[in-house]
């Protein structure tokens, strides 16, 4: 469904490569200019929470999604993206259902489409293509800015296949981490309020100095910060990820033959008292001090790590500040198990 080039399908120098122009859409020095246009986001989805009803995941499932929609179309046309996302959302209601393509089901319908959608991000490719510009910014320009030197050139479906796996990783993993936030907030007072004065002072900054919110601002947020480093390591939002040998492995006196599939446990590894001492206890102090290598590793590690983790920390504090600045609790919470 996400596409058999996607990045994450990948090893070696398809991998590499395809990595290398991934990340070059997300480094600081890029995203750092996000900040406004993810603020808006924020202000416009936070007026339609006042007083009613809301389900915490699905929301932070939409915010996140429109974050990803600009990082990965860059400067976009909302008639354009609304289709995207549309055909995007029924794409989505497949992942984990039942693989049965007849008629009616979930996975059908998802397949179909699918392939609605690749038509309709090769129809966009070729537009761009045609743009003798950067390709319109995003991860998508990044991509088609390949063009220019010949061994990287990039068909129009590894493209797309990369947009949707993108989309994929980048906003449903991001709105469970803010869900889980708001509920360690909701749980833990006394940590709302640090955190609250700590965003209050830098909100009566950016009044004094007549100007918006800033990626400089955002540096500035160290409890805030830590609130969702625990919340990544208490949460776990990624249990474990997939590998697969593509050798001969002997570790620590067990041998695993090539082709065989290794899941490390992220959550076994953030658990582990010998690493953080009373590791069911919400702590964000814990990242006060250095902590030891390859203990902490919510976005996993080495190449196959997530080459958009700054964009993710980086949404959830603009939400956070806002947030916490514009309302306050008691706000009345209901978490469903």
């Amino acid at each position: 469904m996400i596409g058999p080039e996607a990045l994450f399908f990948h090893q070696g120098a398809y991998h590499s490569r395809l990595k290398k122009l991934v990340l070059a859409a997300f480094l600081p020095s890029v995203i750092r200019g996000s900040v406004s246009e993810i603020e808006q986001i924020v202000l416009k989805f936070l007026p339609t929470w006042e007083n009613t009803t809301i389900n915490t995941l699905q929301e932070m499932k939409r915010y996140a999604f429109d974050v990803a929609m600009i990082s990965a179309f860059g400067h976009k046309r909302d008639s354009e993206m609304k289709g995207i996302k549309q055909l995007y959302q029924c794409l989505e209601k497949g992942y984990n259902s039942m693989p049965l393509d007849l008629p009616g089901t979930p996975f059908h319908k998802a397949m179909k489409a699918r392939k609605q959608l690749n038509e309709t991000l090769r129809r966009l490719i070729q537009e761009r293509r045609g743009n003798e510009k950067t390709g319109g910014g995003g991860l998508l320009g990044n991509l088609l800015g390949a063009k220019n030197h010949k061994v990287d050139q990039l068909s129009d479906s590894q493209i797309a296949d990369n947009v949707i796996g993108v989309i994929f990783a980048a906003h449903d993993t991001t709105a469970s981490v803010l869900t889980w936030v708001l509920k360690y907030l909701h749980d833990n007072r006394d940590l709302l309020e640090a955190v609250t004065r700590e965003q209050d002072g830098i909100q009566r900054k950016i009044i004094e100095e007549n100007r918006r919110l800033t990626w400089d601002d955002t540096r500035h947020m160290p409890l805030t910060t830590r609130v969702i480093q625990e919340t990544l390591r208490r949460a776990s939002i990624l249990s474990f990820t997939f590998r697969e040998a593509v050798e001969d492995v002997e570790f620590e006196g067990y041998y695993i033959p090539k082709g065989w599939k290794v899941l490390p446990l992220f959550r076994t590894i953030h658990h582990c008292a010998d690493f953080f001492p009373q590791p069911e206890k919400f702590d964000p102090s814990r990242f006060e001090v250095p902590l030891r290598p390859n203990t902490f590793i919510p976005f996993g590690n080495g190449v196959h790590s997530c080459p958009g983790s700054e964009l993710a920390k980086l949404e959830m504090l603009v939400l956070l500040h806002h947030l916490t600045t514009s309302y306050r609790y008691p706000f009345i919470l209901s978490f469903s198990p």
